[in-house]
């Protein structure tokens, strides 16, 4: 038994990120049923895609909770603490609360399975299970952790599903094609529950589609059955038009910079509006209009003083839509990036992007085992004003005193790596 958080999370970080040795599911079922089923207590909305869940998951909180309603959030990964992972109406669970459900886990890890531990996102799922039904959250808003098909969160059956993007990711995994990793997001999607879909690629849509189709899941595609249109900047909010076959909503205001932040948006819109006309929800336009002008996200074009930009894109999608928003936000000026990364990903692509733009570009490396070395990104790039040093703090000092006013600062790639800039940041500023 755990008796403080920090023997329990110094415990869940050593378990391995995926269990090889079990069936797929298996234990996540077995497990909860010897916790009586709290997933089958929560009404939830499924999340899967490459990119943007975070953001959409924020929008979704954001105008659940102006309408009244007590909403779980489980998202991943988190930027400080593994309790950022599930929040209700944007509160962290509790260290006493995550140490009574982890113990409970524990228990019937030792009980039933000598104390072979699952992986490290299947236990904090069965702790975000507990928690959110024990709390009686009105929807729990749960993002799935890798792919969908097979994710340790879905043994759910949502009032909707949502699958935001689709890339090229964990090839190992999910499948080295589209239509591969299409075929495992759209794992998630039930009999005859509805999916809203942002994809665009029509070489993932036709899987998403064939899929919801066999299903006899109602599907809402961005561009086909909805669409944004009339965007207009303002100063730290964008305006957007929306429509769907019953509904329009004209200059929606988004705090949220990018346009792929209104795409993510749009999706959010859509599932609420959708389960708003099923009877599942009752909310406002004016709640929905009211949400979004303060949704924000940690981590996703977060702007700090000074022009700093921290951004955690994470592969070439993501480098790419940060690019856009870059040019529309700060457009003339000196792009100065600060790049680091996990050795998983496929860096050439987003390197290349950048150094399509970029003024300069330092390579640093996150303080993990798997992070990849700071030179062999350097190696990647073909930008004539290009560094790099594996010491971040000291790469992040350097550019700050160097910076002129017509620089921006963009630190960015894997999540993990804003995590611990953003966290020396607010120490430094204090």
């Amino acid at each position: 038994m755990f008796k403080t958080m920090k023997e329990c999370t110094d415990f869940i970080f050593t378990l391995k990120a995926v269990d090889h040795k079990r069936a797929p599911l298996v234990l996540m079922r077995e497990v909860l049923a010897l916790l009586n089923n709290p997933q089958d207590r929560l009404r939830a909305i499924h999340l899967a895609g490459s990119n943007g869940k975070g953001s959409t998951v924020n929008a979704l909180r954001e105008m659940l909770q102006h309408a009244g309603s007590k909403v779980g959030a489980f998202t991943s990964p988190h930027l400080e603490r593994v309790n950022e992972r599930m929040t209700i109406n944007g509160n962290q669970i509790s260290d006493a609360q995550f140490l009574h459900y982890m113990n409970k886990v524990a228990e019937i890890i030792e009980t039933h399975y000598e104390g072979d531990f699952p992986s490290f996102f299947e236990v904090v799922t069965l702790i975000m299970f507990q928690y959110f039904a024990d709390e009686e959250v009105d929807v729990a808003l749960i993002e799935t952790g890798l792919g969908g098909r097979l994710d340790a969160t879905n043994v759910i059956t949502p009032l909707i599903s949502i699958i935001t993007t689709i890339s090229l990711e964990h090839t190992a995994f999910l499948g080295d094609t589209l239509a591969k990793v299409a075929f495992e997001k759209a794992g998630i999607i039930k009999e005859n529950v509805p999916v809203v879909v942002g994809v665009k690629s029509e070489e993932s849509l036709t899987v998403i589609e064939e899929i919801a189709n066999e299903r006899h899941a109602p599907c809402l595609v961005l561009g086909k059955d909805f669409t944004v249109g009339n965007v207009e900047q303002g100063n730290n909010t964008q305006h957007f038009n929306y429509r769907k076959a019953n509904a329009e909503m004209v200059a929606v205001p988004l705090k949220m910079a990018g346009q792929h932040q209104i795409n993510n948006a749009s999706l959010a819109i859509t599932a609420i509006l959708t389960l708003r006309d099923n009877g599942a929800i009752d909310i406002s336009d004016d709640s929905i209009r009211q949400a979004l002008a303060k949704a924000q996200w940690a981590g996703r074009f977060e702007q700090l003083p000074n022009d700093i930009i921290l951004d955690g894109a994470h592969n070439s999608e993501g480098t790419a839509a940060l690019i856009q928003t870059l040019k529309t936000v700060y457009p003339h000026q000196n792009y100065r990036f600060i790049y680091a990364a996990l050795s998983d990903k496929d860096h050439a692509k987003s390197i290349a992007l950048m150094d399509s733009i970029a003024t300069s570009i330092a390579f640093t490396q996150i303080e993990l085992p798997n992070a990849m070395p700071a030179d062999h990104l350097a190696a990647l790039s073909t930008n004539t004003n290009k560094e790099d040093n594996a010491n971040w703090r000291e790469m992040v000092q350097t550019m700050l005193h160097k910076r002129n006013d017509k620089d921006v600062i963009v630190i960015t790639g894997s999540l993990y790596f804003i995590a611990e800039i953003r966290q020396w940041l607010q120490e430094e500023q204090r």
